[in-house]
């Protein structure tokens, strides 16, 4: 019997390195291709120490001719493509970078896998749900709205929440996939542009593409280092070093935070499944934390008063209110739901050994 063999881009990265363990340990041979970025890894990475079933190779996705090279020489079943650029703030200002990162590496990822004699039977794509924007909403006349980006005048204003071109208020609702993309930032643009390359890059072909739409995905492996990481291991390291929290806007941003076992769990699920072609699948909780509630809980199990945070009314151009799926697709499609509690979660984050250069992506 065949092992199965499966390529992962961005594989040593935070999500990655968990999929590949996990991978590894269904016998699979897996194939990770990275270029240990050093906002990521730190400035001395080096290649990262794998299981008996799973190989590094050295390499960027921008480089088209070494990523077909090593996709001639793996041949793999399954692609998951997980490089990318991934801070919202950061691609504000480094637009080139994150079209050339996540649209071009992406392109190049198409085009080296349209050129194998036997193609990966699935290209499972790690997207986001930022490509949402602000998500859905309720209105005042029970019409399913989605806002557009708030302004930097509006937060400034300190008002912070949605509203309608009447400026009433707005109500918040789980987002489902039926739901039409609006990106509130370079960042989100860019992976919503890596949809529609994989479904019309790979259109007239075998191969089929998965998109699996990740909420904040946390857990151990997140970088301490990378200023554009989740805002719980800034959290994390921020408590660890004596500061107090800085706490945006008024605090009661919402988030639906997902425990990267929890996405490892889906990521693997979709790489073996019979799916629709072209399924976009949304991966998180259901349940929406506000940041100043996951704040305290941090702060109270690393043993800190739960009131060493400041409500500062700051905010970050491209960031969203709310944040929380709709997940009754994956539970119908995948078998999937979360299993982690946030709680768990949190205190496994927390407990977990910790590097500078952790690992994250």
């Amino acid at each position: 019997m065949v092992k199965q063999r499966i390529f992962v881009t961005g594989g040593a990265g935070f999500i990655g390195t968990h999929l590949v363990n996990a991978l590894s340990r269904d016998a699979a041979v897996v194939c990770v291709y990275d270029n240990l970025l050093p906002q990521v890894h730190g400035e001395e990475a080096r290649h990262p120490s794998l299981t008996d079933h799973a190989r590094f190779i050295f390499g960027d996705v921008r480089d088209g001719t070494a990523l077909e090279r090593a996709l001639q020489e793996t041949k793999p079943h399954i692609v998951y493509h997980l490089a990318a650029e991934t801070g919202t703030g950061q691609s504000r200002d480094e637009i080139t970078r994150y079209c050339d990162v996540n649209v071009g590496g992406t392109s190049r990822l198409i085009e080296a896998i349209r050129r194998l004699k036997n193609p990966p039977a699935r290209v499972v794509l790690a997207g986001t749900r930022a490509v949402y924007g602000e998500g859905a909403y309720r209105d005042a006349h029970g019409k399913l709205v989605v806002p557009p980006p708030r302004t930097a005048q509006e937060m400034k204003a300190r008002q912070f929440m949605p509203r309608d071109s009447a400026s009433r208020l707005l109500h918040a609702l789980p987002t489902s996939e039926k739901t039409p993309p609006a990106p509130a930032s370079v960042y989100a643009t860019t992976k919503l542009a890596q949809e529609y390359l994989l479904n019309q890059g790979f259109e007239g072909t075998s191969v089929e593409p998965v998109v699996l739409r990740f909420q904040n995905v946390y857990g151990p492996g997140q970088s301490m280092g990378n200023p554009y990481t989740g805002v719980l291991s800034i959290f994390l390291s921020q408590i660890l070093s004596g500061q107090r929290l800085n706490i945006y806007e008024d605090g009661e941003i919402t988030r639906d935070f997902v425990f990267v076992k929890d996405v490892v769990r889906s990521l693997e699920l979709t790489g073996r499944i019979g799916l629709p072609r072209g399924s976009i699948i949304n991966i998180g909780t259901g349940q929406g934390t506000t940041i100043l509630n996951v704040a305290r809980k941090l702060l109270n199990i690393l043993g800190r008063r739960e009131d060493d945070l400041d409500i500062t009314g700051d905010f970050r151009p491209g960031d969203v209110r709310h944040a929380v799926a709709d997940t009754t697709l994956a539970a119908a499609l995948v078998g999937w739901h979360a299993s982690v509690s946030l709680d768990e979660g949190l205190r496994l984050l927390a407990s977990a050994p910790r590097t500078p250069s952790a690992d994250g992506a």
